[in-house]
């Protein structure tokens, strides 16, 4: 929408959010509710952190103690630590023993990011209960690959207790990962940046499409449709990392995590991660101009200055863009931050940089393209490649992906 690239709220622009608001039940709840027979008598692990709850609120790890008395006996957590309280990337999360349950929880950040056979050890089953959101680089999913390549080599069985996809199941959008040149902990296979797809599909998607052959079983929500958002579930949002705190943020992400990878802000020391960005030498007039000949669409653009009280730019006024999405179902996140970093590439060639390693344990790759999935991209963004011609040339990636994911899909 040309529109929206204006300065100031474009008269003919409204709102358009179609709210469906069902009651969804979560995999959790399906599996209290069910008590399977081949769970009886089962030490369980739980891979979760705070944000795995049902739908009032109650902790897995709690339901499970009580559903199943004593047969908890470890717990799993990933990423920014089991109450999410880590900030930044590698910043690691020691073992600890949880207060509740007394059980051993094992950081899966930490000296390992893959679990050990020691740890397996503990349980004949592993429950996995993460909240996912939907982007190919977060981390939560390779967790999840890890400790299902460990159980194929033990046997173990893994349950992924499945939860929505906080920003639909239908849209697809990116290219897939070059995993001979950028495989890593931000993507380890050939999928594209928006997945669309449920934990518990990315979980059959890995284990059978790529061969990891592990002893599977899935728990599927009641309720949820492909066309829902995390607004029309009717559950509550808990925030599964500390610069995750809305469903909006999600809607982002998989456009606005790639400034990680570079010296422009992504919000990070603010009250709104990743809805915004910016630097202290942008121009959002010079930007704005530089933007006038793509198409974005669902989205507004508003000027703003921000001022980070941690991260990037600590302390330094910032200016750029707060990232408001007008019509969810139109809005292209990759599209709309490979076009501001293309556009802001451009313009500053002296101020723009990239990210140097490390970065999520690599240290000789440059994190954006990690990030991106293909050196490729980078390079042809930076050259001022035509964005929309770019994506033309993932059609194909992206034709081979929908038609590989259609046998994974657990809801119409």
């Amino acid at each position: 929408m040309t529109g929206a690239l204006k300065p100031g709220w474009p008269g003919n622009v409204s709102l358009k959010y179609e709210v469906f608001f069902f009651m969804v039940s979560l995999g959790i709840e399906q599996l209290i509710q069910a008590l399977p027979d081949w769970l009886v008598g089962k030490r369980l692990g739980l891979l979760c952190n705070q944000a795995s709850c049902d739908s009032k609120l109650r902790h897995s790890r709690d339901l499970i103690h009580q559903r199943f008395p004593g047969q908890l006996t470890c717990l799993f957590s990933p990423q920014h630590g089991f109450y999410a309280e880590k900030q930044d990337n590698m910043i690691e999360s020691g073992h600890a023993v949880d207060p509740v349950t007394g059980v051993p929880v094992f950081s899966l950040y930490g000296q390992e990011r893959r679990p050990t056979p020691a740890m397996f050890d503990h349980l004949d089953v592993l429950l996995v209960d993460l909240v996912d959101v939907g982007t190919r680089v977060y981390t939560f999913l390779y967790t999840l690959a890890y400790c299902l390549e460990v159980a194929a080599q033990l046997d173990k069985l893994v349950v992924v207790l499945d939860r929505p996809n906080p920003i639909g199941g239908q849209a697809v959008e990116g290219n897939l990962l070059n995993v001979d040149s950028c495989a890593s902990f931000v993507g380890l296979y050939p999928i594209p940046m928006r997945h669309g797809l449920t934990f518990a599909e990315l979980a059959l998607l890995l284990n059978d499409r790529f061969g990891i052959g592990a002893r599977l079983e899935t728990i599927a929500m009641q309720g949820w449709q492909r066309r829902m958002y995390f607004s029309d579930t009717g559950l509550p949002w808990v925030f599964p990392s500390p610069n995750m705190p809305t469903p909006l943020t999600a809607l982002v992400y998989p456009g606005q995590v790639i400034w990680e990878g570079t010296n422009i802000s992504e919000g990070r020391g603010t009250t709104l991660p990743f809805e915004l960005l910016g630097a202290p030498f942008l121009d959002y007039q010079l930007v704005l101009a530089g933007l006038a000949n793509i198409h974005l669409p669902g989205c507004y653009l508003r000027p703003i200055a921000f001022e980070p009280t941690s991260n990037k730019w600590q302390g330094r006024e910032c200016y750029g863009f707060h990232v408001h999405v007008i019509n969810r179902q139109e809005f292209r996140p990759y599209r709309t931050s490979l076009a501001l970093l293309q556009t802001i590439i451009r313009l500053y060639p002296d101020d723009f940089q990239y990210k140097v390693p490390p970065y999520e344990y690599e240290f000789e790759r440059l994190p954006l393209d990690l990030i991106l999935g293909d050196r490729e991209v980078r390079m042809a963004i930076a050259d001022g490649f035509d964005l929309l011609e770019l994506e033309k040339s993932w059609e194909s990636g992206l034709l081979e992906f929908e038609a590989t994911r259609k046998k994974y899909l657990l809801y119409a």
